[in-house]
């Protein structure tokens, strides 16, 4: 389950004592996705993409632009747009 800690700026999936997370900062009308980490251990699950899927499905509903320093970020975003789900990077 993906756990949003807005007073970090980051979303987070714990798995027992590991967590992996994806990080954002916000300016007066932007948030930019600035970076994904998954515990080796987790990598290949999905963990990623479900925090990202996560925090633009957040972003979505915020008054800002979206950007995405990260590149993780941007290759899921370019998947979306791709697979016709819109266009989610509003910068």
């Amino acid at each position: 389950m993906v756990e949003h800690q807005p007073e970090q700026q980051r979303f987070v999936i714990r798995h027992g004592d590991q967590i992996a997370h994806l990080d954002y900062l916000l300016s007066a009308d932007q948030i930019d996705f600035v970076h994904t980490w998954t515990p080796p251990a987790l990598r290949g699950q999905g963990l990623a993409a479900e925090l990202v899927a996560a925090g633009i499905g957040w972003a979505r509903l915020q008054p800002m632009a979206i950007h995405a320093s990260c590149s993780y970020v941007r290759e899921w975003l370019t998947r979306e747009q791709s697979a016709g789900r819109g266009n989610v990077d509003r910068e």
